[in-house]
């Protein structure tokens, strides 16, 4: 967890349950809470003027959701979805602030977390300038595997369908299950009961 439970409940923070697609919030409205994932799995999307949807990145256990809008006046420029029922710490913004400001050790982990977050976005957006489609895989893959602890080949189970990943690269679908057989060729990963394991 990026911040205690007990902190954020201490702060004023509630617990809110999401079912599947139902929705945290969406592109252009104002941030106001701090939220934080107990259980389950939002992505942060955004759907462009052609309808194509383009996913930012999917969220995990443990995670916060967009907590960098907190300190700009701007509105989300993304949507937040729960992908499965998901639990979600919900703490006002203007309480989050408090926190931070009397934790300054959380306010540290914070700035870490979010120069860690993109840094790993820069790396992901230099991939996904590639034509190359193995690149791009790479890049989001990395990207993936850098929130969790164990870091050696084939120990991240990737959670995310094919069309998942494509929205994620701007691949097609077909490129990416192409994509990903050409990489288990090369023991750059390893497909186990129909899930990626990078």
């Amino acid at each position: 967890m990026l911040i205690e439970p007990t902190l954020l409940f201490e702060y004023g923070a509630t617990i809110e349950n999401y079912e599947a697609s139902e929705i945290i919030f969406t592109e252009g409205s104002r941030p106001k809470y701090y939220y934080q994932l107990t259980s389950g799995r939002v992505k942060l999307n955004h759907i462009d003027i052609n309808g194509k949807e383009f996913i930012q990145t999917i969220l995990t256990t443990g995670q916060s959701v967009c907590e960098l809008m907190l300190f700009i006046d701007e509105s989300y420029p993304v949507n937040a979805i729960s992908l499965v029922p998901s639990s979600v710490l919900k703490i006002k913004k203007e309480n989050f602030l408090n926190l931070i400001n009397d934790h300054h050790k959380v306010s540290l982990d914070i700035n870490k977390f979010l120069a860690e977050r993109l840094y790993q976005k820069f790396l992901m957006l230099h991939s996904n300038s590639s034509l190359d489609p193995e690149v791009r895989l790479m890049g989001v893959l990395r990207y993936l595997k850098s929130f969790t602890e164990n870091k050696t080949p084939h120990s991240f189970e990737v959670l995310f369908t094919r069309q998942e990943l494509a929205s994620l690269t701007g691949l097609r679908v077909e490129t990416v299950i192409r994509t990903v057989k050409k990489m288990e060729e090369k023991n750059i990963l390893q497909i186990k009961n129909r899930k990626i394991h990078f």
